[in-house]
């Protein structure tokens, strides 16, 4: 998976959860359901500020179609904890709008 730089990241943080954010680290994420993976990637992990409930944020993207990218950023809160964790969330919700 193609990365992007993580300007680019904290600006969709920012799009998306409304909170400028600090990078932290960067985790290797591979996923699978059933042998095959279905995500293979790198998460980039930020704090967050000025969010009311949650101090980190787990962030992503990924080419879609043409030249055009989805980026994906994910709250530490509730049951997702982790990268991992995050990764399965969007899985699930992704499959959740395909069939909407």
């Amino acid at each position: 998976m193609a990365e992007v730089c993580k300007k680019a990241l904290q600006e969709a943080i920012r799009n998306l959860h409304g909170c400028d954010s600090t990078w932290i680290e960067a985790v290797p994420v591979r996923e699978s359901f059933q042998g095959q993976a279905v995500w293979d990637g790198v998460v980039q992990v930020f704090e967050i500020h000025g969010h009311p409930t949650a101090k980190w944020c787990y962030a992503w993207s990924h080419a879609t179609t043409g030249k055009k990218r989805r980026f994906v950023a994910v709250l530490h809160q509730g049951p997702v904890d982790s990268p991992e964790k995050a990764v399965r969330a969007a899985i699930v919700q992704q499959g959740i709008s395909a069939n909407d």
